[in-house]
């Protein structure tokens, strides 16, 4: 008895030594677990108010690069106005940018570094019967790109492939805005494009089988600009498989509105074809002008699903919209009200590592026009590959 007691009584007392020691100094007779002595501790100390006089002697802005531009450092001496936009800032991130913790949380970086691989190319279909059909698809467009990211804000130049290897200059543009928080996604797109298409059905010719006929005589000019609404925005993260802003760490989707104008401006003109070509064109007409606005609400959803948690995450999201359509003068149909069909659909493969970060995601924008004995579809297919690396 007197035995279990002597047991107990030692197991009290390592467990309070345990409490009151550091776990990796338990075992104190190695020199490398040896508390430090006074006159090492008065050294560091020392060392310390010295860095802390010298920061504090420091410019803000200095400040700021010296502590790795974290904006809510409280030891940062900002001026009146800089303090103002740090509040600003503050208090749109609590508002705007906020997450369950359990599904999601920030990679804890404010810089991104990345390399962008952009490729897309635009199809057109003009269809009286599905037997009496146009089909036009342009060629493949090929971007590459360096950016540099800081918070919210982007600088960054992309080059188009055919120009870096003297194919000549492209007769295109290609513009995109976006931004990206946990309630909201924007986006502004304008594209346009002369030629480098090919026809690769007309009607019945070649007995309907696909062809492959080179066309220049299409012109194409589109704005695009939208706002959606994630209605889970609490546990879903947008910025998660777009942005590479967050780690989604469970699965979660969410419901999706929004509004948005599209502008569309396609002009094709046929009178250069052959002959025996033009008379297989659908509607037997050789010019044909689309030119409208749309006035649309989305609806649709997305969804993250999360393989591994701060390492695999796939995303897809589909938004069709509907609205109103208004055709200018200059369009086959004369000025016009119609009914406006479009749609957004979105993928995307998200890998993490530590710091580094690769993505591949592929996005479909949609139109459909309604000329009342025909009907024209109009499309742009974009694929990206990115990667990039936080610090």
């Amino acid at each position: 008895m007197k035995f279990r007691i002597k047991i107990s009584l030692t197991g009290i007392i390592v467990a309070f030594a345990a409490m009151i020691i550091p776990a990796d100094c338990i075992y104190a007779q190695s020199p490398e677990c040896a508390m430090p002595s006074e006159n090492v501790m008065a050294t560091d100390s020392a060392e310390q108010d010295s860095r802390s006089v010298e920061f504090a002697g420091m410019p803000w802005w200095r400040q700021l690069i010296a502590n790795g531009f974290h904006i809510n450092d409280p030891r940062v001496r900002y001026p009146a106005f800089p303090r103002f936009l740090v509040k600003v800032y503050d208090w749109g991130d609590r508002v705007f940018n906020s997450y369950d913790p359990e599904y999601v949380v920030g990679t804890g970086k404010n810089w991104k570094v990345m390399a962008k691989n952009y490729n897309w190319f635009e199809s057109y279909m003009l269809m009286y019967s599905f037997d009496d059909r146009l089909n036009i698809r342009s060629q493949f467009y090929t971007d590459i790109g360096a950016y540099l990211n800081f918070m919210a804000v982007s600088v960054g130049y992309t080059a188009k492939i055919g120009n870096l290897f003297g194919k000549g200059r492209s007769p295109r543009t290609n513009f995109n805005f976006s931004f990206t928080c946990s309630r909201f996604q924007g986006s502004f797109d304008l594209t346009t494009t002369k030629g480098n298409t090919h026809i690769t059905r007309l009607g019945n010719y070649h007995d309907g089988k696909h062809i492959y006929v080179p066309f220049h005589d299409i012109s194409q000019r589109s704005m695009n600009g939208h706002v959606l609404y994630f209605f889970n925005n609490y546990r879903y993260s947008h910025a998660a498989a777009y942005c590479f802003s967050k780690y989604q760490l469970k699965s979660a989707g969410t419901w999706v509105g929004g509004a948005g104008i599209n502008y569309q401006d396609i002009e094709m003109d046929f009178e250069s074809l052959p002959d025996e070509m033009k008379s297989y064109l659908p509607g037997k007409q050789t010019k044909y002008t689309f030119k409208y606005c749309d006035y649309v609400a989305y609806g649709g959803y997305a969804y993250n699903f999360v393989l591994k948690p701060r390492r695999w995450l796939i995303n897809v999201m589909g938004v069709p919209a509907v609205g109103y359509r208004h055709a200018y003068s200059q369009s086959n149909v004369g000025s016009k009200s119609m009914f406006a069909l479009n749609g957004n659909f979105s993928c995307a493969a998200v890998y993490n590592h530590k710091a580094l970060f690769a993505s591949v995601n592929a996005n479909v924008k949609a139109h459909v026009y309604f000329g009342g004995d025909y009907t024209f579809f109009n499309s742009l297919f974009s694929t990206s590959f990115t990667v990039g690396a936080r610090f």
